[in-house]
């Protein structure tokens, strides 16, 4: 598969490996939810309401029961016009990274071939978008206007993610796919010029 496909909603992953999958196959902001930890941070899960409300969001966590524990944590929280659950088969087996299957020896996501995943996105309708950013924010434009690579970068990075109403964990790469998702690179700029670095 060499062109990904442009999703309108973000995605909510469970762990690192399954945005890894994911994001070889769609254009979309993913977010994790870092296993349970989402039920601890409550950062965390007001950015996906956010999100929600915002753009909507596709749910995409393994088959198991814990898997289930988190869709049901997270939709609890989020209105149903707001969710698109994306339901992975249960496939038995192992991931290629671990030592042994999972508690109820099943795949997850980043265990599922890339057909496996696309059709389970395109059996709960998601919306995909044909429209695509021809100029987008790049990292060199964050590191021009000193939002990374620089000695206070940090600090301003902040300040940025603070202004966009955008929590603190955000790595530069998924603030990267937040701001292109999100707005233009002239909204962008325009943002960036409003704030008092």
């Amino acid at each position: 598969m060499n062109e990904k496909l442009k999703l309108t909603q973000a995605v909510i992953v469970e762990g690192r490996y399954d945005k890894s999958k994911v994001s070889e196959l769609v254009d979309a902001f993913i977010i994790e939810t870092n296993g349970f930890q989402i039920f601890k941070d409550k950062k965390r899960l007001a950015f996906i309401k956010k999100l929600a409300k915002e753009q909507g969001i596709i749910i995409l966590t393994d088959s198991d029961h814990a898997g289930f524990m988190i869709r049901n944590y997270i939709s609890s929280g989020v209105p149903k016009e707001n969710i698109v659950n994306a339901y992975i088969p249960d496939v038995f087996g192992k991931e290629k990274r671990k030592a042994e299957p999972s508690k109820e020896g099943k795949l997850g996501v980043e265990g599922m071939s890339a057909e496996v995943i696309i059709n389970a996105l395109k059996k709960a309708n998601v919306a995909f978008s044909s429209s695509e950013n021809k100029n987008p924010v790049t990292n060199y434009d964050l590191y021009e206007l000193g939002f990374s690579g620089r000695p206070d970068s940090k600090q301003k990075k902040k300040a940025l993610l603070k202004a966009l109403d955008l929590p603190e964990f955000l790595s530069t790469n998924s603030l990267l796919t937040y701001i292109n998702h999100n707005m233009t690179k002239e909204e962008f700029f325009n943002t960036v010029s409003l704030l008092k670095l």
